[in-house]
């Protein structure tokens, strides 16, 4: 059941001007910077998740959510980190080399910040060293790819080949995602799990962490 904060109010419905006007309130006013992330915002962005799954919700409102929630996201990451609160594990994500496309790997980069996640972005075409680098210098748990062109696919069992080279496979979990991406071609590349949309990511997340 959606709850009445204001601020789980203004991320649902993709107030990003309120969800920001709202976050400073609060801190303002003493509210703890993970009590927000907590109570509000994880809350909102799951209620996104439902509506999407539910198609009450499509790709727009999800934009409009995502872009809500960073804007309260902004005021409150550097307060977390200076608290030393823990996250809920890190993540690198990118787009493979290759494939330049972005919507979608940003609206799954936002839901996992919502879900509590600690998101490092690597950008577009990004190749299988630069998740390596990323993978040892953040310490990260999970690696988050993907593709949007049949021709770029191949680029993912590439970088999970690398990982394994480089010593550092066993490390993280290997999420893969895209419109040309299945179940069965996860299973194939030797990923970890798949997420057909951006609103399934954070449970998928949860999952191979608990798993």
């Amino acid at each position: 059941m959606d709850n009445d904060k204001p601020l789980f109010q203004a991320i649902v419905t993709g107030d990003a001007k309120a969800a920001k006007a709202l976050t400073e309130q609060a801190l303002a006013a003493g509210v703890e910077p993970l009590k927000l992330v907590q109570e509000s915002m994880m809350p909102a962005m799951d209620a996104v998740g439902r509506r999407f799954e539910c198609n009450e919700y499509f790709v727009p409102e999800l934009l409009l959510s995502a872009r809500a929630m960073k804007s309260a996201l902004e005021l409150i990451r550097p307060l977390l980190a200076a608290s030393g609160a823990p996250s809920a594990g890190r993540i690198v994500i990118g787009t493979v080399k290759g494939d330049l496309h972005d919507i979608g790997k940003n609206l799954v980069a936002a839901m996992l910040e919502g879900g509590g996640y600690e998101v490092f972005d690597l950008g577009v075409n990004v190749t299988p060293e630069h998740f390596i680098a990323a993978v040892k210098e953040k310490n990260a748990r999970i690696v988050a790819m993907s593709a949007l062109l049949t021709t770029t696919m191949p680029a993912m069992k590439t970088t999970i080949d690398a990982l394994k080279q480089a010593g550092v496979r066993d490390r993280v979990k290997i999420l893969v995602g895209g419109a040309p991406i299945s179940s069965q071609f996860a299973s194939e590349i030797g990923a970890d799990g798949y997420s057909e949309n951006a609103a399934g990511a954070v449970g998928l997340a949860r999952k191979v962490l608990e798993g």
